[in-house]
C-alpha cells in the first residue's frame, strides 16, 4: 500500500483520533496531506474539530464529576491547577477561547475548567468556537507548509515518505516524553 492510498484511507481517522488525544502534529499532517492532495483540506478541519471538540467535552465532564477526588490524591497537580483557576476567574472567555493555542495545555485545561465549576453550557459554546478556530489555523499552517517545503526542496514527491515519516515520529517522541513525565 503507498502511502497515498495509506493517507487516503486512513487519514482523516487519524486526524479524529489524534485530535481527540492532543493534535498538533497530526492536525499539521492532516494540513500537508490535504496540500499533496491525499485529503481535502475542509475535512481535514472539519475531523481535527469533531475530534478536538469531543475530547474537550469529555475531559471537562471528566474534571467536572471527578476531578477534586482525583486532585485530591495528587499534590503535584494541586499547585499546577491554581495557575489555571487563577486564570479561570480572571479571564475565563480568553481561556476557553483560546487553551487549544496553548501546547502541552489542551488536554488539561478542559479537565481544570471542569473542576473550577465553568459552567457546561459556557464551556460547550465557547469551545465550539475556540476549537473550531484552532482547527482551521493549524490545519492551515500544516496545508502552507507544504508550499513552503516545495520551494525550498522542489519536487517534494520524492521526499513525501521521509517528510511524513518525520512529522510522525516528532509527533510520538513528543507524546512519548509527556507521557512519561506524567507517569
Amino acid at each position: 500500500m503507498s502511502l497515498q492510498e495509506l493517507v487516503s484511507n486512513y487519514g482523516y481517522l487519524a486526524i479524529s483520533v489524534g485530535t481527540f488525544l492532543e493534535g498538533e502534529t497530526i492536525l499539521i499532517l492532516g494540513g500537508l496531506a490535504a496540500h499533496r492532495g491525499f485529503l481535502q483540506l475542509p475535512w481535514v478541519v472539519v475531523c481535527a474539530f469533531l475530534g478536538a471538540f469531543s475530547g474537550n467535552q469529555l475531559y471537562f465532564h471528566i474534571g467536572r464529576h471527578k476531578g477534586e477526588k482525583l486532585l485530591a490524591k495528587r499534590p503535584a497537580w494541586q499547585a499546577k491547577s491554581a495557575k489555571v483557576f487563577a486564570m479561570a476567574e480572571k479571564h475565563q472567555v480568553w481561556l476557553i477561547l483560546g487553551f487549544s493555542f496553548i501546547y502541552g495545555v489542551r488536554t488539561v485545561t478542559p479537565f481544570l475548567l471542569g473542576v473550577a465549576g465553568v459552567s457546561p453550557l459556557r464551556f460547550f459554546l465557547l469551545s465550539i468556537l475556540g476549537t473550531l478556530a484552532w482547527a482551521t489555523v493549524v490545519a492551515n499552517v500544516g496545508y502552507f507548509f507544504g508550499y513552503a517545503l516545495e520551494a525550498v526542496l522542489g519536487n517534494v514527491k520524492q521526499y513525501e515518505l521521509l517528510i511524513f515519516g518525520v512529522f510522525a515520529g516528532v509527533g510520538i517522541l513528543i507524546w512519548l516524553i509527556r507521557h512519561l513525565r506524567h507517569h
